[in-house]
């Protein structure tokens, strides 16, 4: 299991549908969530668009903070609440950006500033299939009412 967490790593779902040609170096981190190594962020874009496959880069940060110093746990933990603030998102990978370790008033605390990730085929972020074009209905009331007055 990978013992550290430190800034500019990336994590990537272990379910997510990934190519044969991304064969990604990763070790275990979190149940479901394995540490791509070998590879920084611009090898692994890099590799990715070998494949012809995009990495998107989601908005919005995630920070998290715990109290205690940066050690393997204190930083799984981060991890996990850093995921649990992600809970519905569609991403398959994580980039773990900062790793700050700091004392308040002699009180150690560990903050992660971390960004969601997507790995896929497609050019758009939203598969064809789930994106449908919808009518308000106040539109389409209001054509009725314009058609018919």
């Amino acid at each position: 299991m990978a013992a550290n967490c430190k800034p500019e790593t990336i994590l990537v779902r272990e379910d997510a549908p990934l190519h044969a040609r991304l064969a990604i170096e990763s070790e275990p981190f979190l149940r479901g969530w394995r540490i791509v190594t070998g590879l920084d962020e611009s090898g692994l874009a890099r590799k990715i668009g070998e494949a012809k496959w995009n990495l998107f880069y989601l908005t919005g940060e995630v920070r998290v903070v715990a109290l205690g110093f940066a050690g393997p746990r204190t930083l799984r933990r981060l991890i996990k609440r850093a995921l649990a603030k992600l809970e519905g998102q569609k991403f398959n990978s994580l980039k773990i950006s900062r790793v700050v370790s700091r004392r308040f008033f002699g009180i150690p605390f560990v903050r992660v500033v971390a960004y969601s990730r997507h790995i896929q085929e497609g050019r758009g972020l939203v598969p064809a299939k789930d994106f449908v074009l919808k009518t308000p209905r106040y539109a389409t009331a209001a054509r009725k009412a314009t058609a018919s007055g």
